[in-house]
């Protein structure tokens, strides 16, 4: 098989994470070139995969005018500006790495798709969960009949409360203005994983949520709008800034997030939390996302799905599966072990997984089951079935619409009827 080519637009954390995954496999990769308007994560780059300075640049215009000079574009830049470097990538015949979301919008997600299947262009989405040892093994389980059909299905994700104010309060994500709505955003994932698992269509969706917690109304009172400037709760309150962005010098994603800059000082990081949203009161951003929200699916063959998103918690993702001859019991937190029990011979299976969740704990094997799948999916020698085509991860990502409309309109909305608008 062939070394695949890559070009990065975009060198934020996830685009980081990819690339040095391939890094660490350079017989089946080589990153020939960077497009990254942020120089400190630009030289990453640079230096992390020897590229020459005359192929890093801080525009992917400036990149993509080159034409098609790999096989593959990894686009992980942030959710709003994911339409205009794909588009162009699609026309120059590039496969793509692409992350989710596809898109913000329903219909960019559809005119993506489109032009991917007229210029016969490979796009994977990086829903990661997918090549997870863990959600791997609950498909073979499935589609093995160890627990008959399936009936019904209880999935929680749950964020974790520092996670959540990182990313979805004071982080790159809080306002669906400058990205996306939290379901799509943050689980998209999980939609997209439960529809592999079942492996059936969604026939229609119930949803709500809302934003309750963080919000200026509870703010303790009194309570300081930056906590460096010295808030009288900073030593009771888990949000504190400063404990976790400067105090924690073990916690490179919230450093190099908060700064922008790779390898951050402490004098950077007290320049990030002072002036950025990243050190504002948990209670006074302008996040407008949900912090819980719970989706109620029915699927074909009278198949019911229960999810829920809410970080009110340690963090993790738990999911029970329950069929007319068994039933599973599954997490991707820390060390737990999948548990299959059999109604006819009343014997429980345990099977020992460990899988850490999160960006920090590579989605649970997730973030390089990707990569390693990716290689021979290009090259056309993959067998299994984790990858879907785009128009799969578009369907998938219209019923993450359709259970938005259902949260926003107060009502159930049918996937066929929601699919012909």
């Amino acid at each position: 098989m062939k070394k695949v080519k890559a070009v990065l637009i975009g060198a934020g954390n996830r685009g980081i994470t990819y690339t040095d995954i391939m890094s660490r496999m350079p017989e089946n990769y080589e990153v020939v070139a960077v497009a990254e308007p942020i120089e400190s994560r630009r030289e990453y780059i640079r230096k992390k995969h020897n590229i020459p300075k005359e192929l890093c640049f801080t525009d992917y215009k400036d990149l993509l005018k080159l034409g098609k000079i790999a096989d593959i574009a990894i686009i992980s830049t942030m959710d709003r500006r994911h339409f205009e470097p794909t588009m162009t990538a699609i026309d120059l015949k590039y496969d793509i790495l692409l992350e989710k979301p596809i898109a913000p919008t329903k219909e960019e997600c559809l005119e993506i798709t489109k032009a991917a299947k007229k210029n016969n262009v490979k796009i994977v989405i990086c829903t990661v969960l997918r090549y997870t040892p863990l959600f791997i093994t609950l498909k073979d389980i499935i589609d093995s009949g160890k627990i008959g059909k399936v009936i019904s299905i209880n999935h929680e994700e749950c964020v974790g409360n520092i996670h959540q104010t990182h990313s979805f309060v004071r982080g790159n994500w809080g306002n669906s203005e400058r990205s996306s709505f939290m379901l799509l955003q943050k689980s998209c994932h999980d939609i997209d994983i439960l529809q592999w698992l079942i492996g059936k269509k969604c026939v229609s969706v119930q949803s709500y949520g809302s934003l309750s917690f963080f919000t200026r109304e509870n703010a303790p009172e009194g309570a300081a709008e930056y906590c460096i400037e010295g808030c009288k709760y900073a030593d009771t309150c888990p949000y504190n800034a400063v404990k976790l962005y400067l105090d924690d010098k073990e916690n490179g994603w919230f450093r190099t997030t908060c700064t922008k800059l790779q390898g951050p000082t402490d004098e950077d990081v007290k320049k990030a939390i002072s002036e950025t949203q990243y050190g504002k009161c948990v209670f006074k951003c302008d996040n407008d996302v949900v912090d819980h929200q719970v989706v109620n699916m029915l699927f074909e063959d009278d198949i019911t799905v229960s999810f829920t998103m809410n970080p009110f918690g340690k963090g993790g993702r738990y999911i029970h599966i329950m069929g007319t001859g068994g039933e599973i019991h599954a997490a991707l937190a820390g060390d737990t072990p999948i548990k299959c029990y059999n109604y006819l011979t009343d014997e429980e299976t345990v099977i020992p997984l460990v899988g850490k969740d999160g960006i920090a704990g590579g989605h649970g094997g997730g973030d390089e089951g990707i990569v390693k799948t990716l290689y021979f999916y290009l090259n056309g020698e993959y067998n299994g079935d984790c990858i879907p085509d785009i128009e799969e991860s578009c369907y998938n990502h219209m019923i993450v619409f359709a259970a938005e409309e259902s949260r926003l309109m107060g009502k159930t909305v049918d996937i066929d009827e929601f699919l012909k608008k």
